[in-house]
């Protein structure tokens, strides 16, 4: 989604990493934040002395951490910048992929890059591209096929967050914040906010035209609900939908109400979010990153101080890796989470 706020800082650089043990050292390097605890069962998720590490910073608004397996790396979206980077335990930070979401000539807004990335079951690296408005795989020899960029002719707005199922369908919400002029721009085609899934031959179906500015998405363990954050500041909420046999969604109900969070003015909106493999949500919102049980119940948060965009498990899957404001992050976790791609 659009940056809620903007850290300037003049140059790109990486921040060497601090230790997150229990009980670590007096001299951590540069930390954010701060973990609330308001649930017992939070101590089992994220252990206590748990710090949010900052790994890199300098971005303008970085979005969609994915790790990739294969590279032992993780890869997020500069979103202002047209760039997805790579950073790597040992050799920081580095450009992996420039254009990454506008390739036309001349100037696109200010949200025109690659936002919300994933791999498919192949390992591939699948990318909701605000500028080129598409769903995007990057292919084994480096270039760029359109996994869809229209629905019954008309352009996306511009794809924002994604999730690929076993099936290998694909399913993401397209909201148009990477639209020059928003909800008001002139290139809008659809006249709603859509949640869709691509199947593996290319058919693309509407599943939800009924949320007014659907964002992050994720499925549960196994994959019968299906998470969908809504960044609308009227309405700050998660809903929960059932998936059906044929890959299609009911109708749904609110997850969880971030109204009130949003109100007691803590940054950021409903955003990016994963399932961990025990069915706990790590949902970024108001605060940072919202640790939800599958009940519902809010657990505690992982307080960044950040708008908090983004987040993805990572190394071993007890490792969760987020993007918060101009920050790459990471905390270390007692559950662990599922990792993208094969």
């Amino acid at each position: 989604m659009r940056r809620l706020s903007l850290l300037c800082l003049a140059i790109l650089f990486a921040i060497p990493t601090a230790r997150a043990e229990e009980g670590g050292p007096a001299d951590l390097l540069p930390a954010l934040g701060s973990i609330e605890r308001l649930d017992p069962r939070f101590d089992s998720l994220v252990p206590k002395g748990a710090v949010i590490e900052v790994l890199a910073s300098g971005f303008e608004w970085a979005e969609g951490p994915v790790w990739v397996k294969a590279d032992g790396a993780v890869l997020f979206s500069d979103i202002p910048r047209n760039r997805v980077n790579r950073w790597k335990q040992g050799e920081g930070l580095s450009t992996y992929l420039e254009p990454a979401g506008f390739t036309g000539p001349g100037a696109y807004g200010s949200e025109r890059g690659s936002n919300g990335l994933t791999l498919d079951r192949q390992g591939n690296l699948i990318s909701c591209e605000h500028g080129d408005r598409r769903v995007s795989r990057l292919t084994p020899g480096g270039g760029k096929r359109t996994v869809a960029d229209n629905y019954k002719g008309k352009r996306f707005n511009s794809p924002n967050d994604v999730a690929v199922h076993s099936s290998g369908a694909i399913y993401f919400t397209d909201p148009p914040y990477g639209l020059p002029k928003g909800f008001d721009d002139e290139r809008r085609e659809l006249d709603f906010c859509g949640v869709y899934r691509v199947t593996p031959d290319g058919t693309v179906t509407l599943l939800c035209d009924t949320m007014t500015r659907p964002n992050g998405i994720c499925f549960s363990p196994d994959e019968k609900r299906l998470y969908v954050a809504q960044s609308d500041p009227q309405a700050p909420i998660w809903k929960v939908f059932n998936v059906q046999a044929d890959g299609t969604l009911d109708a749904g109900k609110t997850f969880f109400d971030g109204t009130k969070l949003f109100k007691e003015r803590k940054k950021g909106l409903p955003d990016g979010l994963k399932v961990d493999s025990a069915g706990n949500v790590f949902a970024t919102g108001p605060g940072g990153v919202l640790v939800l049980a599958a009940d519902g119940t809010h657990l505690g948060t992982i307080l960044t101080g950040q708008a908090t965009a983004n987040c993805g498990f990572g190394d071993d899957g007890k490792t969760l890796y987020m993007t918060a404001d101009s920050h790459l992050c990471r905390v270390k976790l007692s559950t662990t989470g599922p990792l993208p791609g094969p």
